[in-house]
């Protein structure tokens, strides 16, 4: 019941502020990171970032319960600035630091880092789509796969999409569609930030994705939601890093960033198997056809199972939720 409330104080918010998901901000200033907490009668928010827009002040906060962000108006919040650790210190129970917790567990990885565990043990997945650079065409198909496993089923169904700056730059109306989707009710989509540049050369993972020399992690993590603002999509707490490369360096700086890294426990075109909470990584970028036909064909093998109600999709703040 707490986090039903926590998520609807969230969406109030949301509506108060008048700008959110769906809505665009343009000429962005003064963009940065903000560790406050938020006070408006009976809702505490975590101020991730402050700026303004068209001469208005705003905050991009999370609800450390239910992992929802929204983008609210800064005026009428007792703001309390704060610090990282003392936000991990006094929230250190909720959803959201438990996140940060699961994510050290393995933040000396030099691939998959982050969430990688199955969760929650249930019958079904965490569906992830990354959006990487590409000219490719973007495979529409795995929705239009997703509407027919699923039809006649109540509910948006809920997938995270990694997107790159650079893919949306180049894709702009690929964007648009989804965000259709999103509005129109067909898909509940928690957008991941997967850096602005997705920087990939030919050198060794040491020295590869985010861990190229001349790296700016302001520019691959901030400028990024930048241009999700921008295109009104909701940055969510949520990092997919670039080729699931990272170092100790690198995640240190994403939770800084209040942001969670995911990584997967069954990126299909690796030949890797899912099982019930896995959380499943795909493209759609054009880039991964193997990925897409093991996907298509795991839905397949699952029809009976979505059909009686025993094999769904899940969002990847539920398997924090129930940690």
């Amino acid at each position: 019941m707490k986090s039903i409330k926590s998520w609807l104080v969230c969406l109030i918010l949301l509506f108060l502020s008048q700008k959110g998901e769906g809505q665009t901000f343009d000429n962005i200033r003064n963009y940065k990171v903000d560790w406050s907490l938020l006070e408006k009668k009976d809702s505490q928010l975590i101020s991730l970032r402050s700026f303004t827009a068209d001469g208005k002040a705003y905050f991009l906060a999370v609800d450390p319960v239910t992992l929802q962000t929204c983008v609210i108006l800064s005026d009428g919040y007792k703001r309390t600035r704060s610090t990282y650790a003392a936000i991990c210190s006094r929230f250190n129970k909720t959803a959201y630091i438990r996140g940060f917790d699961l994510v050290r567990r393995t933040e000396q990885n030099l691939q998959n880092a982050g969430l990688d565990l199955r969760m929650p043990q249930e019958q079904g997945i965490n569906l992830t789509i990354d959006l990487c650079p590409s000219h490719k065409p973007f495979d529409r198909v795995i929705f239009q796969s997703l509407f027919s496993a699923f039809k006649g089923k109540s509910g948006r169904l809920p997938v995270a999409i990694s997107v790159s700056g650079k893919w949306m730059l180049k894709h702009q109306e690929d964007l648009n569609w989804l965000k259709n989707l999103d509005k129109d009710g067909a898909l509940q989509i928690t957008w991941v930030n997967h850096s602005y540049s997705h920087v990939y050369n030919n050198q060794p993972l040491t020295s590869n994705f985010l861990l190229s020399k001349g790296t700016n992690m302001d520019v691959e993590v901030l400028e990024n939601e930048k241009l999700m603002l921008r295109n009104g999509i909701l940055p969510s707490v949520f990092f997919r890093c670039p080729g699931l490369v990272s170092d100790k360096a690198v995640i240190d700086k994403l939770l800084n960033y209040g942001l969670i890294a995911v990584g997967s426990d069954a990126w299909l075109a690796k030949g890797q198997h899912p099982g019930d909470g896995s959380i499943v990584l795909i493209h759609g970028n054009g880039n991964e056809e193997l990925g897409v036909k093991d996907f298509i064909k795991l839905l397949q093998q699952e029809n009976t199972a979505i059909r009686s109600g025993h094999w769904t999709l899940y969002n990847l703040s539920e398997g924090l939720e129930h940690e």
